[in-house]
């Protein structure tokens, strides 16, 4: 009986909705648009946090960096970190020698115009200003398996040892200079001198459309010193043949360089350590302020949403005074009136729900088209709790006017024009 009630109710709600579209769709608007940016925001987040993922992945789980400035920094850093002291080539060394738990411990010099400073590359009439020139000893590859070959070979001892005038590129940097020939043995100007390209790097366009490796010159390390003495600070790569050594290891380094460096017992490093997880806190802590501020906005939404159904609803009780007079002349209860009401205010922001998961979904493959690089991913999480919140608003505000329908008196119902 009661399933029949329920059935019935919710048939009558929603032929109601449907004779009144284009107000009911005023009504709903707010509710679309709030369900929409959820949508479409959790969606392109969801997304990204798997790039992101991928990411550190691909960096290893046994590997972190020695840095002098800590990582991802975007402002400019107090006093006492700026005077710290710059990582050396001889840092490296001793890690190497004093660290028995790791297995690598490489460093690497570089140039980018991200850290102000420009690049020229160039082959015949074809140039590049944007490249990434990169120093790297022949274990850089064994540490970080990401900058694998695509063609030819990397740095090798020799060329290290020798300060050869060698260079493996990225893939990007091929495609400009070579649209038509293969690079390797091919002669190319870095800043003015002239390098021999040994080999390509498979293809890597970076995090979200970023300076990635395909944007990389990767010379000896011996050679870019020779070149830019005056660039003195290094950043170091250790790797143990373990992920569960890492903790071990990074005692022994944060040993070592306070010893090297004479930092008293009290104070604390001079140097940073951080693992390829940095990127994913940075990211983190980028995403949380985006979700916040969305669901902001949704908020807003809903609740003009909200209003604009209790208002609509207020108006319906109005404009069917009559009607709940007959039906309460003929057996009708309160609770049967209170559901009618509740049922259509649920019905008109569910449906809400529905345009606005759909329009949210619309747009996420819609940005996943026209930005690879933003990879949206609907997520049924967010589609669920968008449905239930949007039900829910519908409930809340539809509490009111379905009350005041439910308690009208029969009589002056009927007798009401």
């Amino acid at each position: 009986m009661r399933k029949t009630l329920y059935r019935e109710t919710l048939l009558i709600a929603w032929d109601t909705v449907r004779s009144n579209k284009f107000r009911s769709f005023l009504t709903i608007l707010g509710v679309v648009i709030g369900v929409t940016s959820v949508i479409s925001v959790a969606s392109i987040i969801r997304g990204l946090n798997n790039v992101v993922e991928d990411r550190v992945q691909a960096l290893g789980a046994k590997v972190f960096f020695v840095t002098r400035i800590p990582p991802f920094t975007f402002s400019r850093p107090p006093e006492r970190i700026r005077r710290r002291k710059f990582l050396t080539y001889e840092d490296a060394v001793a890690l190497r020698e004093q660290c028995p738990t790791a297995e690598y411990a490489t460093p690497f010099q570089q140039r980018a115009f991200f850290t102000g400073q420009s690049n020229l590359v160039r082959y015949g009439n074809e140039r590049i200003e944007s490249a990434v020139i990169r120093s790297a000893e022949p274990e850089y590859v064994r540490v970080l398996p990401i900058f694998s070959m695509r063609d030819g070979r990397f740095i090798s001892a020799y060329d290290n040892e020798h300060s050869s005038k060698v260079c493996a590129i990225g893939a990007g940097i091929a495609d400009t200079l070579f649209p038509f020939s293969a690079p390797v043995n091919k002669e190319i100007t870095v800043n003015g001198e002239v390098f021999r390209v040994i080999g390509t790097f498979e293809r890597d366009p970076g995090l979200f459309g970023g300076p990635g490796i395909d944007q990389f010159v990767m010379i000896p390390y011996n050679t870019f010193h020779k070149m830019y003495p005056e660039i003195e600070d290094n950043i170091i790569l250790i790797s143990a043949s373990d992920p569960a050594l890492i903790p071990i290891v990074e005692d022994e380094v944060v040993e070592v360089l306070r010893r090297r460096r004479h930092v008293a017992s009290r104070e604390e490093n001079d140097f940073d350590l951080a693992s390829p997880d940095v990127i994913s806190a940075v990211w983190n802590q980028l995403t949380g302020a985006i979700v916040i501020l969305t669901m902001v906005i949704s908020s807003i939404g809903l609740l003009v949403g909200g209003i604009g159904v209790m208002n609509i609803m207020l108006v319906s009780v109005t404009e069917r005074t009559r009607e709940i007079g007959i039906r309460k002349a003929v057996g009708a209860k309160r609770q049967d009136i209170l559901l009618q009401f509740v049922v259509e205010a649920m019905a008109l922001t569910g449906t809400g729900g529905i345009i606005g998961i759909l329009i949210g979904g619309l747009l996420s493959l819609t940005v996943r088209t026209l930005f690879p690089s933003l990879p949206a991913q609907v997520s049924l999480f967010w589609v669920v709790v968008a449905f239930s919140v949007s039900v829910a608003v519908g409930l809340f505000f539809g509490i009111y006017p379905a009350k005041r329908a439910a308690h009208l008196d029969p009589i002056v119902a009927l007798r009401y024009e």
